[in-house]
C-alpha cells in the first residue's frame, strides 16, 4: 500500500508539470474548457473562446489528475505553490489562483514569467517564505531561483491542490485543463493526461 502510495505522489509529480512548464512544440496546444459530450474514447470539449475541439487520451494509461479546493490555511511556510496572476504598480502580483504543489512537484517551473490565462497575466512558482496579513488580504513572499516576488491573495483567489483522480468523474459538465495536447492528422488532439476540476471546481490555470 506504502508502495501504491508513493507511486501515486510520483505520477502526480509528473502530471502537473505540464502546467508550470509552457507548451513550447509548435505541434502542441494548450486546452481550457468544458466536456460538452463523450462519443466513446472522444471528449468533445468546448474552449473558452466558444470553439469545439476533439479530445482523446493516449491508450497507455492515461492520467487524471483532480483540482481539490484548499484554503489559506493550507498554505504553510516552505511549502511549494504556483500563481497565476496579474502585476500591480506597487510590484506585487494579485493572485487568481494559487496552487498548492506536492513535494514531488518542489522546483518545477522554478520562476516568474508570462501566462496566458489572461492578457498580460503572469505566473509564478516558488517556495513560501513567508506569509503575512495586509489590508488587501493575506500576501504570500514567494522566493524562485532568481528572485522573489509578493503574492496578494484577496478574497476572490481560488486556492487548490491535486488529487489522483479518476476518469469516470470527467463527464459532461466538467471542467478542463490539458497542458500540452498534440495535434493529430484527423484533427483530434491526444493527450497523455487530464487536469480537471471536481464537483464543479474549474480550473483556470
Amino acid at each position: 500500500m506504502v508502495r501504491n502510495f508513493m507511486r501515486a505522489l510520483v505520477l502526480l509529480g509528473l502530471t502537473l508539470l505540464g502546467f508550470v512548464l509552457p507548451a513550447s512544440a509548435q505541434d502542441t496546444v494548450r486546452v481550457r474548457g468544458t466536456v460538452e459530450r463523450i462519443e466513446g474514447p472522444v471528449y468533445i470539449v468546448k474552449t473558452r473562446d466558444g470553439s469545439e475541439v476533439k479530445l482523446v487520451t493516449t491508450e497507455d494509461k492515461p492520467l487524471f489528475v483532480a483540482i481539490v479546493p484548499a484554503t489559506m490555511k493550507d498554505i504553510k511556510q516552505g511549502m511549494y505553490v504556483g500563481s497565476a496572476g496579474m502585476m500591480q504598480e506597487d510590484g506585487m502580483q494579485k493572485a487568481i489562483e494559487v496552487h498548492i504543489f506536492p513535494e514531488s512537484m518542489r522546483g518545477t517551473g522554478d520562476g516568474h514569467y508570462d501566462w496566458d490565462l489572461l492578457p498580460k497575466s503572469k505566473m509564478t512558482n516558488g517556495n513560501v517564505e513567508e506569509a503575512v496579513t495586509a489590508v488587501d488580504g493575506p500576501v504570500l513572499r514567494v522566493k524562485y531561483k532568481d528572485g522573489e516576488k509578493k503574492l496578494v491573495v484577496t478574497p476572490q483567489t481560488v486556492v487548490v491542490t491535486y488529487e489522483i483522480g479518476k476518469r469516470e468523474e470527467v463527464q459532461p459538465g466538467t471542467k478542463i485543463f490539458v497542458s500540452a495536447a498534440k495535434k493529430q492528422p484527423d484533427g483530434t488532439l491526444l493527450t497523455p493526461r487530464i487536469t480537471y476540476g471536481r464537483n464543479g471546481q474549474g480550473p483556470a490555470f
